[in-house]
């Protein structure tokens, strides 16, 4: 599939729609509204998204310089060679895109999202060097953006905040669900990409999957077991609040001083490597905006039209006609949103938290949607974008099947720890 016909569908639909609210429903307002959201839409691409991503890029990109030249990336893509190697059998051994591909997916794990943008798209520009054509993804890109879009989170920063900034008694009550939910979604995602590029599943990967799925577990049950501030008269580390603040930044930050202080042992002048790299996240940048602005503003008008309202509608209406429990349609704008707009998703969860409660079952549930996947179209716009890349192939069905997985785990896992 190229994007050329996801852009293409996007504004048709939005015509579609919008004049059959125009002829049936009398709505005059709606072309104003969509034009609105295409100006709007164009200038958030780039103040919004586009120029604070700058600086960040410009930052980690030049850390990244570092980290190749002192030999650390080498180093992760050696550690993790036995697994990476299974999931991309494409990519040469101890190649610098394992390594860079593991920066990603450490920091996105970390709730890091910030740091986890610039270590993808070094990611993805390396992927591109070994791909035979440049204008369509390879397997090892599309397995890479798949298991990106899963989303895996342990240390889901953001939503915690959110909800404590909601009033939430309990803001860190999402944090085991949340865990499991995404990795049900990154397992699935690996199965579902594995399966369709014929990926070898032996002991070795099975061994490897099985280890992280069980690290995972772990980690979410020594969580579980933390105090929760409120019950803690004295402020301490060791409590589940505290705890998911710290870690990820803590973990950051060393890898900051790591990377420099390791660059000067090992004879690297950082401050010039750091200087050469800082200058590929410039160049970065600039091939981005075109595809960001162009895609999202596809998505505003797919939105402004109502056509995502009518399919939010559809599904509540399915879902109620069938008898199913009705329960958890309320969240379901969210788990809908997400592949589409972060920023949209965000907004309807905080609007249940105002309407539901962040502590109610709809307000924890919209938690665990909105960090069990990732904006799948924005993610397929940057990162392959930043590498011109124009027909995706099976990329985008197999991110939004593991969204959908995701959904319906996440649905599952709430019923057992909220209800």
């Amino acid at each position: 599939m190229a994007l050329n016909y996801v852009w293409i569908l996007f504004f048709v639909i939005g015509l579609v729609i919008a004049l059959i609210k125009l002829i049936i429903f009398q709505d005059y307002e709606i072309f104003k509204k969509m034009v609105e959201g295409i100006f709007d839409a164009s200038k958030s691409s780039v103040m919004d998204i586009a120029l604070p991503l700058t600086g960040v890029m410009v930052f980690f990109m030049g850390l990244m310089n570092i980290g190749e030249k002192a030999g650390a990336i080498n180093f992760l893509a050696r550690l993790l060679n036995p697994f990476m190697k299974r999931l991309f059998p494409g990519v040469p051994d101890k190649h610098p895109a394992m390594g860079q591909m593991v920066m990603n997916f450490s920091a996105n794990m970390l709730g890091l999202d910030n740091a986890a943008t610039p270590f993808g798209l070094k990611a993805m520009e390396s992927l591109q060097t070994l791909n035979p054509q440049k204008e369509t993804a390879s397997n090892a890109q599309i397995m890479f953006l798949v298991l990106h879009t899963s989303g895996l989170t342990l240390i889901p920063l953001s939503i915690i905040a959110y909800r404590a900034g909601a009033g939430s008694v309990n803001p860190t009550s999402v944090f085991v669900p949340l865990m499991l939910a995404t990795s049900v979604a990154t397992v699935a995602s690996i199965l579902i990409t594995g399966i369709y590029q014929r990926l070898k599943f032996d002991r070795v990967l099975i061994a490897w999957l099985g280890t992280i799925v069980t690290a995972i577990f772990l980690f979410a049950w020594f969580i579980q077991q933390l105090p929760s501030q409120k019950d803690i008269p004295v402020p301490t580390l060791l409590t589940k609040e505290t705890f998911s603040n710290v870690l990820g930044n803590i973990i950051l930050f060393l890898i900051i001083c790591t990377f420099i202080i390791g660059g000067h042992i090992k004879k690297v002048n950082v401050f010039d490597a750091f200087i050469e790299g800082a200058k590929q996240g410039w160049e970065v940048i600039l091939k981005v905006i075109p595809y960001l602005v162009g895609m999202l503003v596809g998505i505003r008008v797919f939105r402004e039209s109502g056509a995502l309202e009518a399919i939010i509608s559809g599904i509540t209406w399915c879902f109620t006609t069938v008898g199913a429990s009705g329960e958890f349609v309320p969240a379901l704008p969210v788990a809908i949103m997400r592949p589409f707009s972060g920023g949209g998703a965000r907004g309807l969860m905080l609007d249940i938290f105002k309407t539901h409660g962040p502590d109610s079952f709809i307000g924890q549930l919209a938690s665990t949607f909105q960090g069990s996947a990732d904006t799948t179209f924005y993610i397929i716009a940057l990162y392959f974008g930043s590498v011109g890349i124009k027909k995706v192939r099976y990329a985008i069905w197999a991110g939004m099947l593991a969204d959908l997985i995701g959904v319906i785990a996440a649905v599952g896992i709430a019923y057992i720890f909220f209800k």
